[in-house]
């Protein structure tokens, strides 16, 4: 078992690459996405959380190893509602979801408000609904999409 203070969300960096693009194959077949999953367009994701000033990755650091990861972007929503904080991906490897997690989560909120954000969202798959997590931490639900393949 891996000690409590061996475990922490933390920014990701270049050192990270590899393990994260692993990690969003992995999210990619938990989500049972119809199309195949293109490293090239994983690791340009990675590269641009990375990069952009307006844009995380948050990791979850298991004794020096990316277990999960949170990226996001803000923006300025088109209503003029102010800056918005969203969700890209969230994706925890299974052996590690729990506090961990939550932990992410509590970066990913502390960031955006440090970005001036007013509101913040986050997403769930119809095939892995967590909203009771999202509900418990003041989320409510706002919009449901619907994806139709051509």
């Amino acid at each position: 078992m891996i000690a409590a203070a061996a475990v922490c969300a933390r920014a990701a960096t270049e050192g990270d690459r590899a393990r994260c693009i692993a990690l969003l194959k992995e999210s990619h077949v938990a989500a049972r996405f119809p199309w195949p999953f293109r490293a090239a367009r994983a690791d340009a994701l990675f590269r641009q959380h990375l990069a952009d000033p307006s844009a995380c990755c948050i990791v979850l650091d298991v004794g020096g190893v990316a277990q999960g990861l949170l990226m996001a972007t803000v923006f300025d929503h088109p209503f003029g509602a102010g800056l918005w904080a969203k969700e890209t991906v969230w994706y925890v490897a299974e052996k590690y979801r729990g506090r961990g997690a939550i932990r992410m989560l509590d970066a990913y909120e502390a960031w955006a408000r440090g970005k001036g954000c007013v509101t913040i969202g986050m997403a769930s798959l119809a095939t892995n609904d967590v909203a009771a997590i999202y509900e418990r931490r003041g989320y409510a639900a706002a919009e449901t999409h619907f994806l139709k393949s051509l």
